[in-house]
């Protein structure tokens, strides 16, 4: 029996799907103007984990992961290189499309960008200001912006715990006359000279941030959903914004279950570009596999903080070694044995909130039992092999060829011939007896992080 941590009551929930058999799940994506980062890794990792268990344990689900491509900073970004916004989202899309490869994640289900749903956001901007949650303010350009009036909708506040009358009272943002409440938040903004705009009622403009999940979210999956998730530093004010606007415009509750996962750190540090310590995905490839990096994300629940440090990744490397050596000489490929006790522990681990670090041990009791068979039964060795590997790959684990892994290391694209080369020079030295010889091409391999084991008159290698 699943239970998910819901953000919105603050309890672990028996998860209910709206409909049997199904699960509509939405995630807010990235606001392309920069490359991945650890943060967005850590999002696209945990809800593609969730995806692969849903789906695992029998749902047929729908996935949609918004792409935000016009925004302030995409635009000041655009500015500042001289080009045209589209141009820089085209990029950073493909980016971002890259870096989810390359730690495993699969496409969603539906990837809507916020230009080509102006319509749905247009449309669900005057149902707010018809049903009077919403105004227009003149502004001095041409047209108008639109506020959202935060005092119209009587349950603001119901998913972070926070009150209007706090948040006023804390409220340090220089007043702008131009709203009724200093909470009140854009929906529309009216155009500036040279700035990406769209045709609507209220003249030239582009759409806040919240509205764009409200209209893509709804669009995709419908006035009422399963799942809403996103990191934790989203949880206010955008989806509180996102509630507020998706209900009072559709009459519905929005979402059953909110999911977020916790915040980054940096060697117990809050990452920050301003304190230095941020590292975008491309940087972590250079030095450890996507699947290294992937192993680290997952090693740690999702609601936790990850603190990243070389150490930990270093563990992580050190650890998914352990697991494809286990799977090395095994045939794998023949079915397993589906009353194996490990499958029913491993689903109690995912089932209790998607515990990822449960489930990883319950992957390495496996490799035990796995290696311990080898020298009685090596059949029965590779019968428990394959479950092993089965339930990995539900996490997006060991799904690559276990030398094929354990012989490329990160960010090489070779193919391991310059090893072969120097690992025959090294053999044919040894048999010429020659000690000094195959010592310093041993030597050699070894100051380049490659790991020789000699077993059965075959030389064996991995890195290390």
């Amino acid at each position: 029996m699943l239970k998910i941590h819901n953000s919105l009551t603050r309890k672990k929930e028996v998860f209910t799907p709206i409909e049997p058999g199904k699960v509509s799940m939405y995630v807010c994506g990235m606001t392309v103007y920069d490359l991945c980062h650890l943060g967005h890794a850590r999002v696209l990792v945990v809800f593609d984990a969730v995806t692969r268990y849903l789906r695992y344990s029998g749902y047929d689900v729908t996935y949609v992961r918004n792409i935000t491509d016009i925004d302030d900073k995409i635009i000041n970004r655009a500015n500042e290189n001289g080009e045209d916004f589209s141009e820089l989202t085209k990029r950073f899309i493909q980016a971002m499309h890259e870096d989810s490869e390359a730690l495993g994640v699969m496409p969603p289900t539906e990837e809507p960008c916020a230009t080509a749903s102006m319509k749905g956001i247009i449309d669900m901007v005057t149902t707010l200001i018809d049903k009077g949650f919403a105004y227009t303010a003149e502004t001095e350009e041409e047209g108008g912006d639109v506020y959202y009036d935060v005092s119209a909708f009587e349950g603001y506040g119901k998913l972070s715990g926070k009150k209007l009358e706090d948040l006023r009272a804390g409220e340090r943002v220089a007043v702008d006359e131009r709203k009724d409440d200093p909470l009140d938040f854009v929906l529309w903004k009216a155009a500036k000279p040279n700035e990406p705009s769209w045709d609507s009622p209220w003249g030239k403009g582009r759409p806040g941030w919240h509205i764009e999940c409200s209209a893509m979210s709804t669009c995709c999956l419908g006035n009422h959903f399963d799942i809403h998730g996103g990191g934790q530093d989203l949880q206010f004010p955008h989806h509180e914004n996102e509630i507020a606007q998706s209900e009072a415009a559709t009459g519905e509750t929005f979402v059953n279950l909110w999911m977020h996962n916790g915040f980054v750190r940096i060697n117990d540090e809050k990452m920050s570009k301003s304190l230095d310590n941020f590292f975008t995905v491309r940087e972590i490839l250079k030095l450890y596999k996507g699947e290294e990096i992937r192993y680290f994300v997952l090693a740690s629940q999702y609601r936790s903080p990850l603190n990243y440090s070389d150490q930990l990744l270093d563990t992580a490397r050190t650890a998914l070694s352990r697991l494809y050596n286990t799977l090395r000489d095994l045939d794998v490929s023949e079915s397993f044995d589906s009353s194996d006790p490990a499958i029913e522990a491993f689903k109690q681990a995912m089932d209790d909130d998607f515990n990822t670090p449960e489930a990883l041990a319950v992957l390495f009791d496996l490799a035990n039992q796995v290696n311990r068979l080898r020298d009685e039964d090596i059949d029965a060795a590779a019968k428990k092999a394959a479950v092993l590997k089965n339930l990995a790959n539900v996490l997006g684990l060991l799904e690559v060829d276990a030398e094929q892994f354990l012989q490329t290391g990160a960010g090489d694209n070779d193919d391991g011939t310059d090893i072969d080369a120097l690992i025959a020079a090294r053999n044919a030295a040894r048999k010429n007896k020659d000690w000094a010889e195959a010592d310093r091409i041993r030597d050699e391999l070894d100051a380049m992080g490659i790991v020789l084991e000699d077993k059965d008159g075959k030389t064996i290698w991995r890195r290390s």
